[in-house]
């Protein structure tokens, strides 16, 4: 199996890296070989196939038609420009995120071998006049550009899987935290900041109050789910190929007593607490809530607990850095 990976540089890119080098089966079959691109070309990795790192762009379709000279079996399209990055820069949230997905459609269409493509979509797309309890089937109604660029992504993933072009699997990812590295543009940063960065003896502002809720999920479930939307035969997914993915509710607050349940109390005094109107206006319109039956009858999983996230950020990404 030829594996590609956009944004397979960033923390899930390089962390569903590792776990192909880890396991090297996909439904099955063995790894032959692994594509990582990025804007930048991602740094080497040892495994026991053969790994690409390249720098594309994927707003440009040449640079896609490059990466589908030897075209890839499946595809894990995690690449984006980030919802509050989206947000500030319309443009670039288009080209990119809308532009890029379709230009990958495209050169998996042309490729003609029908790829397993595994889209990471969000659960930006849902907001307005959802219910507080989003349910399995409830109509999208994104309210920032980033999640109104994810669902046409959808739209665009569903109909070239009704055609034939390709084996398409859309997954809209929770918040993903705790998130590894700096901080990026995400809307949604702060989510990971006040943790990570907290933990590791740096300050940190939440913008929001710490009864905000927060419908999330840790990277080592969200890996092991993308694992699993590649492995899942299309007739679980039917008609329609994007399912909300297993996430928990809770509040900061919630998820700050647990992270000083696990390492003591010195991380959440370094949090500080200066709203932020621009981030709130985005995250603000996300929905916390959700009742994902299909994606847990078909086997995606969620976390037990907030305090698993913290033990696995510190195994994962401070003791082994």
């Amino acid at each position: 199996m030829k594996i590609l990976i956009t944004g397979g540089g960033g923390f899930l890119g390089q962390k569903l890296a590792a776990a192909l080098s880890a396991n090297p089966m996909i439904a099955g079959k063995p790894v032959t070989s692994l594509t990582l691109a990025d804007l930048a070309a991602p740094a080497p990795m040892d495994a026991p196939f053969r790994v690409e790192c390249v720098a594309a762009d994927i707003g440009d379709a040449a640079a896609v038609n490059q990466l589908f000279t030897d075209a890839p079996d499946v595809i894990y399209h995690l690449a984006a420009v980030v919802s509050g990055a989206a947000e500030a820069d319309f443009d670039l949230g288009m080209r990119v995120n809308l532009g890029g997905t379709m230009n990958i459609l495209e050169a998996a269409r042309q490729a003609g071998n029908v790829p397993i493509m595994v889209f990471a979509s969000s659960v930006a797309a849902h907001g307005g006049e959802a219910p507080e309890v989003v349910t399995d089937g409830v109509e999208l109604n994104p309210q920032s550009s980033y999640g109104t660029q994810k669902v046409i992504g959808e739209k665009l993933l569903q109909d070239y899987s009704r055609k034939g072009f390709v084996d398409g699997r859309g997954v809209r990812l929770p918040t993903v935290t705790i998130r590894p590295g700096v901080a990026n543009a995400a809307a949604s940063s702060f989510m990971s900041s006040i943790f990570r960065d907290t933990m590791q003896g740096e300050s940190a502002n939440c913008p929001v109050t710490r009864d905000f809720k927060v419908w999330h999920s840790a990277p080592r479930t969200i890996i092991a789910n993308l694992l699993l939307a590649a492995e899942v035969p299309a007739e679980a997914f039917g008609f329609n190929r994007c399912i909300n993915l297993p996430g928990r509710t809770d509040t900061i607050g919630d998820m700050i007593e647990a992270m000083t349940s696990v390492i003591g109390p010195e991380a959440e005094s370094r949090i500080t607490w200066q709203g932020d109107p621009a981030v709130e206006a985005v995250v603000g319109g996300w929905r916390a809530e959700f009742v994902p039956e299909k994606a847990l009858g078909m086997g995606f999983i969620a976390d037990r607990s907030f305090e698993d996230t913290v033990r696995w950020f510190v195994e994962d990404d401070i003791v082994n850095k």
